[in-house]
């Protein structure tokens, strides 16, 4: 929220009215920055540390949790180096600054949540909590028993080995695969250096679920809110 009035900000945070807000600023109970501010009139950016009698404010903001379809050829991060198109740039109408919990490259498609809730998203990412990602992919080749085996087991791929993870076939088309992996971890473009550690690249690559919340039919490119009951989907075991 850039450059809002303090007797605002502090409203927005719950403290007081407005006009209650600008008789503590008048009476020198307000801090910005470290320095304590008794006009009216000075503006706040979301950056700034308030404090009123001496203790840290913030605006009170409701969790916001979306589950998007993500295309091919957008990135999970908010602002790109390249101009290329942001995941962001299809979540419209939200009142709230959103962020991707965990990451797609620029290539895969699929499942990607978005929120506000950091502590969600630790959750969410962190490799100790062992959310399961579910991704569907087409692959070169037909991988064989030991190789897939050795993908299961774990990879040493980049100087790091790869946490257990599961593989198995769909079906066949031709000289390629389609499989089912499910990784706990979420280590950049991992899937795909799997599958070519093992002689088999990704053609195409989707995330269908994240714990047990799946995709389901939602549209490419399409979002939707996330309720309690998906939220529960995501962490059980």
């Amino acid at each position: 929220m850039p450059g809002i009035r303090l007797q605002k900000y502090l409203a927005d945070c719950g403290i007081a009215s407005r006009r209650k807000a600008e008789l503590l600023i008048t009476q020198g109970r307000v801090k910005l920055n470290n320095q304590t501010v008794d006009k009216l009139g000075v503006k706040v950016n979301e950056n700034d540390l308030v404090e009123v009698d001496g203790k840290p404010v913030s605006p009170k903001r409701e969790l916001v949790y979306i589950m998007l379809n993500k295309p091919e050829g957008y990135v999970t991060t908010v602002r790109d180096q390249f101009g290329r198109k942001s995941v962001n740039d299809l979540v419209k109408g939200v009142d709230a600054r959103l962020y991707p919990a965990g990451r797609l490259d620029h290539d895969t498609s699929g499942l990607l949540i978005l929120t506000n809730d950091g502590d969600f998203a630790y959750r969410l990412t962190h490799p100790r909590h062992e959310v399961k990602k579910t991704y569907h992919a087409q692959v070169s080749g037909i991988p064989c028993e030991n190789e897939i085996d050795n993908f299961q087991k774990g990879l040493d791929i980049e100087g790091y080995r790869t946490a257990p993870a599961k593989f198995r076939i769909l079906k066949r088309k031709g000289r390629t695969a389609f499989v089912e992996i499910i990784i706990h971890e979420g280590k950049n473009r991992q899937v795909r250096k799997m599958c070519e550690k093992i002689g088999h690249p990704v053609i195409t690559l989707k995330r269908v679920a994240i714990g047990n919340l799946r995709i389901g039919k939602l549209p490419c490119g399409k979002w939707r809110f996330l309720n309690k009951e998906d939220i529960s989907k995501i962490f059980e075991k």
